[in-house]
């Protein structure tokens, strides 16, 4: 996995989530894959309102990552900034412009049997 041996899932994630916050993302959603996948323990899913945003964003995170955390990141999809995928090994983020994000339905392919996207924060 990708990640320094002292950065954690948790800490990664909050990480993850103060960047997105200062960003202006919006809609933001984390869910837990602990026990239900091996990708990564936390996908969290993400919204910009434009193109530019949406690659800013994830220029931001990954600076963010490796600079604070020696995290180096898979990163794709910036060029187009429609669907940004940035995979830290353990935390597994997807930044979509609103028209791309409705399109996949992430949130409800992950979401736990029966809940609804609001309710796995």
């Amino acid at each position: 996995m990708a990640g320094a041996p002292s950065a954690t899932s948790e800490k990664l994630l909050a990480a993850i989530l103060v960047s997105l916050d200062d960003d202006k993302a919006e809609e933001v959603v984390q869910i837990d894959l602990r026990g239900r996948s091996e990708m990564g323990d936390y996908m969290v899913i993400a919204s910009g309102r434009s193109s530019r945003q949406v690659a800013a964003i994830a220029e931001h995170l990954t600076d963010k990552l490796k600079q604070e955390y020696g995290v180096l990141s898979k990163t794709e999809g910036k060029e187009t900034g429609d669907w940004v995928l940035i995979d830290t090994g353990d935390v597994i983020v997807h930044v979509f412009r609103p028209e791309v994000r409705e399109f996949y339905q992430l949130e409800k392919m992950w979401a736990p049997q029966g809940a609804a996207a609001d309710n796995f924060r």
